[in-house]
């Protein structure tokens, strides 16, 4: 809701209220964003000087705020506090934020039929609070719906009137809104609840279409058109147009009841939402399948599993299975170092009890090597620094042993051999003959 600055003839404080800013201005008086002592925001509206004058407007004002006094609901702005015997008839509401529904459509244009069904539903259950203490409203428009953060509003009470009332403030005065109005306010008969009805189709047809089902004009044309045509409702999408032609009837009691309205625009609603939701889902595009994950052994696991399969593989396949299991693949010695594992190798097969067994010289006795403790998980140096150790602890102690049975089988003589550094065998020089 737009807000202006004070002006000066506006008053700054009316009974415990001060006022801030000016809301609006209508034929009944002007509404001021006010507040209490305790902070709470009202509006406020100030009765006009020539209309505080006619005391007949002032005993039908006190009935219409006795009378708002009596709604109950979430989809009005409820009555805070009024004074009636001031020289300035007021009343305040509770302030609600929230921009006019005639703001909003004017400035994006008409709603989606489901924003629409959703808001009409929920002002036909405020208008059943209404309806339900004795009141109509009398002047249900575009902008005195506000569309807050916690739904719909029905404000601006002012010239409600208890149900069976006359609709003319003077003869042949008719209060209310061009194009707005039921056919009975304009003919000047008793109002009913079913008056509200006209006015909640004329507002549902705004907001689906962005302009009244009546056109545009002068007040005298719209009446007669209100009176004498029929509604254009060729902008309003077919879900909704059944309905609000229905509220349009010339006739009251042709007209839906606002417990019926609410519940069929609830059924439309969600049924709006329902094929938004298909209308998304059928935009979107398809999931791609996935191929299913292979899960690899790793850690510990990847490092026993080699262990079993060493003897299995031939030369080299080791390396390749670290390849393709995504392990770190060891670059082939060359030279020296080559000539250095090439031992190593040989030496590990000999370690094997099956080919020690074998294939051992006589009379050697070889016992079969311990394996290393397995590397506790988690511990120092990583799977390949434990490996490493495993190995390097199986070819010294099979070397070992290779060479005390050797030693053992030729009996301690002939030239003395050791080993070296590398794990090759060393002779040592012949002395020279005598």
């Amino acid at each position: 809701m737009a807000m202006m600055r004070l002006r000066r003839e506006d008053p700054r404080v009316v009974g415990t209220f001060k006022l801030h800013r000016r809301l609006g201005a209508g034929g009944m008086g002007v509404v001021y964003l006010g507040s209490d002592k305790r902070g709470q925001r009202v509006a406020l509206k100030v009765i006009r000087p020539e209309l505080a004058e006619d005391q007949e407007f002032r005993h039908r004002f006190a009935r219409e705020v006795s009378a708002a006094r009596r709604i109950r609901g979430g989809c009005t702005a409820r009555l805070v506090a009024a004074d009636l015997e001031a020289e300035r008839p007021w009343f305040a509401t509770q302030y609600v934020p929230g921009p006019s529904l005639y703001d909003k459509v004017g400035a994006g244009g008409p709603l989606p039929p489901a924003e629409v069904a959703a808001i009409g539903a929920a002002l036909a259950e405020g208008l059943v609070a209404v309806h339900d203490a004795g009141v109509v409203h009398r002047d249900l428009k575009p902008s005195n719906i506000l569309l807050s953060p916690k739904g719909p509003r029905i404000i601006d009470f002012g010239i409600a009137w208890a149900t069976g009332a006359s609709t003319l403030t003077h003869v042949g005065t008719a209060v209310g809104s061009p194009g707005f109005l039921a056919p009975e306010q304009v003919r000047g008969a008793a109002v009913t609840p079913a008056t509200d009805v006209f006015a909640f189709g004329a507002t549902l047809s705004y907001a689906a279409a962005g302009d009244s089902p009546f056109g545009q004009g002068s007040s005298e044309v719209m009446l007669y058109r209100v009176v004498h045509e029929e509604p254009d409702l060729s902008g309003v999408p077919d879900s909704l147009a059944p309905l609000i032609h229905a509220c349009l009837a010339k006739e009251p009691e042709d007209r839906p009841s606002t417990s019926r309205l609410a519940e069929r625009l609830a059924e439309i609603a969600a049924r709006e939402a329902r094929g938004l939701d298909v209308v998304r889902r059928e935009t979107l595009p398809a999931a791609k399948p996935t191929a299913p994950r292979v899960e690899r052994p790793t850690g510990r696991r990847a490092e026993e599993y080699t262990q079993q399969q060493t003897h299995r593989r031939a030369p080299g396949a080791d390396q390749s299975s670290r390849a393709a299991s995504g392990g770190p693949v060891r670059t082939p010695p060359h030279g020296n170092a080559a000539r250095a594992a090439s031992a190593r190798q040989g030496g590990a097969r000999q370690s094997s009890p099956r080919t020690s067994a074998r294939h051992g010289p006589p009379g050697s006795r070889t016992a079969p090597a311990r394996s290393a403790p397995a590397r506790r998980p988690g511990g120092a140096g990583g799977p390949d620094r434990g490996l490493l150790r495993q190995r390097l602890i199986v070819f010294f102690t099979v070397t070992l042993l290779v060479a005390l049975g050797i030693a053992t089988a030729q009996g301690c003589q002939g030239p003395a051999r050791g080993l070296g550094p590398t794990g090759s065998t060393v002779t040592a020089p012949a002395s020279p003959a005598p």
